[in-house]
Parts: C-alpha cells; sequence; structure tokens
C-alpha cells in the first residue's frame, strides 16, 4: 500500500493526516515535532512561534502544518538567541530521556 493511499484512508476515517510505513514515521508537522523533542514546551506556544514567523525550516519561514522530514534544519529564534537544530529523527511519543536523540544542533 502506498503512503498516499494511507494518507486517504487515514483521512477518510477521520483521523489526523500522517505519512508512515512500516519502519516508522516519515514525516510530522512542525508544531507536534517541537512539543515531541520539547524544543517548546507547548504544543500551541510551537503554533504561536510558526505564525510569528520565529520559525524557520531550512532558511524558509514554515507554518506549523509543515512536514518535518529526517534531514531538515530547524531554526528557533527565542528573542536575542537562536536555536538551529538538525532533526534526525521523528517520533509521535518520546520520553523525556529520548527527546534530545530525535535533533542534533548545529553551530
Amino acid at each position: 500500500m502506498s503512503c498516499c493511499i494511507l494518507i486517504y484512508t487515514a483521512a477518510a476515517r477521520g483521523l489526523p493526516r500522517r505519512c508512515c510505513t512500516r519502519q516508522g514515521v516519515v514525516s510530522i508537522r512542525l508544531d507536534k515535532y517541537l512539543k515531541v523533542s520539547r524544543l517548546i514546551k507547548r504544543r500551541t506556544v510551537a503554533n504561536e512561534a510558526c505564525d510569528g514567523e520565529r520559525v524557520s525550516v531550512n532558511g524558509r519561514p514554515a507554518k506549523a502544518s509543515y512536514e518535518v522530514k529526517v534531514g531538515d534544519v530547524i531554526e528557533v529564534r527565542f528573542g536575542q538567541r537562536t536555536l538551529r537544530v538538525e532533526v534526525l529523527s521523528l517520533s509521535e511519543h518520546a520520553s523525556k530521556a529520548d527527546a534530545p536523540a530525535m535533533y542534533r544542533e548545529r553551530l
């Protein structure tokens, strides 16, 4: 079954649109990734940061609905500080101990 069919089937059932394979999650919404990886504490705060253009992916401002993939570079601006991370893995849920393994800080 292809990813497109999985997405269509999930949408028809009223489930969230996610592209998944048997190996795991291929993409996830940006706001959910920021929350699960614990870069931002709450998903609503992540939404507000995206709406305020304080989050960019691969050098372009991104909306909260952007589908993050492994290898993307995310920049989050917190006042004067800018945090740049590279996405290493995706997960729907992660414990506090597993969250830092989802990304690598870049200079």
